[in-house]
């Protein structure tokens, strides 16, 4: 399978895949070397992803995007009251979700936040995340990530990053970043399902 996976970080979605050929595509050329690291068969783009996935969507049998989530959080609010100014929210989020779902024939998942506002278009909700796909996905209720830790190493189940020079709030938020790979894989299992219900009417 064909696999493209936008906005890739250090590949928290992409590690229990198997029997994929995945292209990644991550803007920071730093996080893109420690992807490539974890994943050495996979091809590595430094490249816009929103931009990448609009002139490369139709060479993919399956699409997984992480867009910016910052500007759709909940925090947000959290942020204005400690004295932050609002902004924009991101809508390249929207753009992709209306470009895959009227322009592509495979199979497509996009990630993001539980967002301070009702979403403009009705996601599925798991596991703390909004997902919105062209298949279903089962409930996986709430999945705890474990790495929302002060103290040293940077801890994470799943990813060892304390070799890298890296300080220690940004390793924090790379693995913070990170989708659990159980949930990765889980999304990916259920696109291959033959008998699907349908979405998006």
């Amino acid at each position: 399978m064909k696999v493209l996976n936008l906005y890739a970080g250090i590949g928290g979605n992409r590690k229990l895949w198997q029997d994929v050929d995945v292209t990644a595509v991550e803007l920071n050329p730093q996080i893109a070397k420690i992807y490539q690291d974890f994943f050495p068969n996979d091809k590595v783009i430094v490249a816009d992803a929103h931009q990448y996935l609009l002139e490369h969507f139709k060479e993919f049998e399956f699409i997984w995007s992480s867009p910016p989530c910052p500007t759709h959080s909940r925090m947000t609010k959290i942020n204005y009251h400690k004295g932050q100014e609002p902004e924009y929210p991101d809508m390249r989020l929207y753009q992709e979700i209306i470009l895959l779902k009227y322009w592509y024939d495979g199979k497509f998942c996009i990630e993001n936040v539980i967002g301070y506002y009702p979403p403009l278009i009705p996601p599925l909700q798991t596991a703390g995340h909004y997902f919105w796909t062209n298949f279903h996905i089962m409930d996986m209720g709430e999945i705890t990530r474990g790495i929302r830790s002060d103290q040293e190493p940077i801890a994470s189940k799943h990813f060892d990053i304390n070799k890298y020079e890296i300080g220690k709030a940004q390793g924090r938020q790379i693995l913070n970043n990170c989708v659990e790979p159980e949930l990765g894989l889980h999304i990916l299992n259920e696109s291959k399902r033959n008998i699907q219900p349908e979405l998006f009417k």
